[in-house]
């Protein structure tokens, strides 16, 4: 796990609790998501925000696998989002991540609840599974979330089912034994239901 350190307060903290903010008058920084937090809800006057912090939940998915999740809340101006991410995907492109969308005087601890209760259910689901020809789809329905393939200068895309990363031309492999068929590609917002 990588550590930085907060530009604004000094702080040392995971990589996945900071947010990289450009702003006039201080240029790029990083900040831990506490000094963001802070600085957001002073410039929109939001000054009834308090922050928690919430310990990581650990909740199984389809195939029985325990995922340990990062939950961290960022203060948006009028809005809060509570994500929450698989431990294993702090900087790459691969593992769960979950989003919910609030109000930021509403009690955070009920937000969580919600949060969790989506995640189950989403992990509940598999839509893909390794067979003796690779990685296959489950059923008509394949659920994931859109990444950059990571490497420099590459506008190629890769995806992310199950909390797996596959790359583009493996998911076009993936599609071949539904040649003909017809398909419907809908893109949603993270915080969204799909």
């Amino acid at each position: 796990m990588s550590i930085i350190q907060c530009a604004a307060c000094g702080a040392i903290v995971p990589h996945y609790d900071t947010v990289n903010t450009v702003s006039e008058g201080h240029g790029d920084r990083l900040l831990c998501t506490a000094c963001f937090n802070r600085e957001i809800a002073h410039h929109t006057g939001v000054d009834d925000f308090g922050e928690v912090k919430f310990k990581p939940v650990h909740l199984s998915d389809a195939n029985g696998t325990v995922h340990e999740f990062h939950i961290r809340s960022l203060l948006f101006g009028d809005k809060l989002s509570l994500e929450a991410f698989d431990s294993t995907s702090e900087e790459e492109p691969s593992g769960y991540r979950f989003q919910i969308i609030g109000d930021p005087l509403s009690d955070q601890f009920v937000l969580l609840g919600k949060l969790i209760e989506k995640m189950r259910g989403l992990l509940a689901i598999a839509h893909v599974r390794d067979s003796d020809l690779g990685l296959q789809i489950v059923d008509e329905t394949v659920r994931g979330r859109i990444e950059w393939d990571g490497f420099e200068n590459s506008r190629r895309p890769c995806v992310v089912i199950d909390g797996r990363r596959v790359e583009w031309d493996e998911l076009g492999r993936m599609l071949m034994p539904f040649e003909g068929w017809q398909f419907k590609l809908e893109v949603r917002d993270p915080s969204d239901e799909i």
